[in-house]
């Protein structure tokens, strides 16, 4: 689920738009390798992966934005859990001459964009600690999460 408070003024509403990133860190990130060390052997059976990713933002006193993007990677195969990765990693944000009617989306979907390639790699290299090949996620298309989790947030007509 999507979640915005954009209760902090905006900076600067005139002007080109701009976002810059003040800060970056790991929120919260847990690895679980539950059949370790019997689940590193190979296998011919290939893992299905199930993948969720959630987007939260929320505006600051001092002005700025925080922005969570939490990823999480569940691989199982036909004999069990491989592994359970999730990571919440947050960015602070300074975004400037973006009219408020537009925040939301800049918040939940660029901002997410320039923490992916980070978080990307914090996966990545965890699993490899596991024991396992790097987990590489492919691109995640924001603007597509942002669409259908607002189009599954608003009321469904004709439905009591």
């Amino acid at each position: 689920m999507s979640d915005i408070d954009t209760g902090a003024p905006v900076a600067a509403e005139g002007g080109e738009p701009g976002i810059r990133i003040l800060a970056q860190f790991i929120r919260d990130l847990s690895m679980e390798n539950p059949r370790a060390p019997d689940a590193l052997r190979a296998s011919q059976d290939q893992p299905q992966i199930d993948l969720g990713v959630e987007m939260n933002a929320r505006g600051r006193d001092d002005g700025l934005f925080e922005v969570d993007l939490k990823l999480s990677a569940k691989a199982n195969r036909s004999d069990g859990p491989l592994f359970i990765v999730e990571l919440l990693y947050g960015g602070v944000f300074q975004i400037s001459g973006v009219p408020a009617e537009e925040m939301e989306p800049v918040l939940l979907i660029e901002c997410p964009r320039y923490l992916f390639p980070f978080a990307r790699r914090i996966i990545a290299e965890v699993t490899s600690e596991g024991g396992f090949p790097p987990f590489l996620l492919d691109p995640i298309d924001f603007a597509g999460v942002y669409a259908a989790r607002k189009a599954q947030a608003e009321p469904q007509v004709g439905h009591a």
